[in-house]
């Protein structure tokens, strides 16, 4: 005599929604870290603290550094004052919505920032930042 189950026989199913959710998680993680492993490559300058210090690195962004002598530095390399407002209003021409970063040292004169700051200004950027050490 064979008894059976008062209770109907479920198939064996496999739930792909938590699968789903778990892929679109690694996914989204993996971008997140791979954002910020993109490298900056500017000059070494000591930079002042703040206590609100953002760090937004990215590839596409241009990057404006003054060391303490007042030299003026496009990405890594030394350019004259004229020389940097050609560069800026070429770069302009091709993105305006590009960031500028400028990061001046301590010991730089605050006229020099000025100065690279109206330069940047006249060759129409709207988004530039000043980088900054984060405090310990």
């Amino acid at each position: 005599m064979k008894i059976r189950s008062p209770l109907p026989v479920r198939k064996n199913r496999l739930e792909i929604i938590p699968l789903i959710d778990i892929m679109f998680f690694l996914l989204a993680s993996f971008m997140l870290v791979s954002l910020t492993m993109s490298r900056q490559q500017t000059i070494k300058v000591n930079l002042p603290v703040a206590a609100s210090a953002a760090q937004d690195i990215k590839p596409d962004m241009i990057n404006l550094a003054i060391d303490a002598a007042g030299l003026i530095h496009l990405d890594t390399r030394p350019v004259t004052l004229p020389e940097l407002e050609k560069a800026l209003a070429a770069r302009h021409a091709r993105d305006a919505a590009t960031p500028v970063y400028i990061s001046g040292d301590q010991e730089a004169r605050h006229g020099a920032m000025i100065t690279l700051l109206d330069a940047v200004r006249r060759a129409g950027f709207q988004k530039v930042a000043f980088q900054v050490r984060s405090a310990p």
